[in-house]
């Protein structure tokens, strides 16, 4: 049974369901465009989730017809340089509190997912997208390129794919996205929610504290040289395998039996 918890206010909600926790961007009139007042209460809502050992696993979706259609351009007129500084300063604070989560986030799209939209979904540790998706970085087709989504999106597509979607703003339909690396599967829209569910599940089903020491040395050990990368998942493998959990999935292994997590 879902158990939903009091969103901040009606842009954005959360419910748990067991181990899954489901927060749903609520601006479906703007198709869920990043105002400043969505992405402080999307860091806050992290943070909250950041203390919840009963959660394991994170979905992040959209109410209405799209996904995210990226900032919010209604707040993006007439600013100062301190006034476009912290819009985007917040945006980058709050992809890195997407990164920092312990838990693993799934991207569940639909619809759009453009600019910073597509950011998001590049940002979140796994996607699934509906077969009816399309991403775009667009904002070379009204004079303000997309470069803070470029951070995102180049390192889950490369150089080649990044630049072609960054210089001709040119939309790419799901498959496509899932062939460039950018979602991990496409599913026909009447499925989307049952397949994004059964991941999370799935995953949610680990030991909290070791997908969150996974999730962490991934993200470490990639911007390290090989040498290094070693040397810091020698380090997170030797801290893991002395936890409780771990020494609890090893001797469930050895006596056939499930695992009891602490958490």
């Amino acid at each position: 049974m879902a158990d939903p918890a009091a969103p901040p206010s009606a842009q954005l909600s959360l419910a748990v369901d067991g181990a899954v926790a489901t927060l749903t961007l609520n601006r479906p009139r703007q198709r869920n465009a990043l105002s400043t007042g969505l992405m402080r209460e999307i860091l806050a809502a992290l943070g909250d989730l950041r203390e919840r050992s009963d959660v394991h696993a994170v979905i992040l979706a959209g109410e209405g017809p799209a996904f995210c259609a990226g900032h919010d351009l209604a707040e993006l007129t007439d600013l100062d340089e301190a006034g476009y500084r912290a819009v985007f300063e917040l945006c980058g604070e709050m992809m890195m509190a997407l990164h920092d989560l312990p838990q693993p986030v799934i991207a569940r799209v639909h619809g759009i997912a453009t600019a910073a939209g597509c950011q998001l979904v590049a940002a979140c540790d796994l996607a699934v997208a509906s077969s009816d998706a399309r991403f775009a970085t667009p904002g070379v087709k009204i004079g303000l390129f997309c470069s803070t989504p470029m951070v995102e999106v180049a390192r889950a597509v490369g150089r080649k794919r990044a630049l072609e979607l960054l210089l001709t703003g040119t939309p790419i339909d799901a498959p496509t996205a899932a062939g460039w690396g950018l979602v991990n599967r496409v599913v026909a829209p009447g499925e989307l929610a049952e397949a994004t569910g059964a991941l999370a599940r799935d995953i949610a089903a680990a030991s909290g504290v070791t997908l969150a020491f996974g999730k962490q040395a991934f993200y470490r050990q990639l911007d390290a040289g090989l040498p290094e990368a070693y040397e810091l998942c020698a380090d997170v493998m030797t801290r893991n395998a002395l936890d409780a959990d771990a020494q609890e999935g090893m001797c469930a292994f050895l006596e056939k039996r499930e695992p009891v997590w602490s958490g």
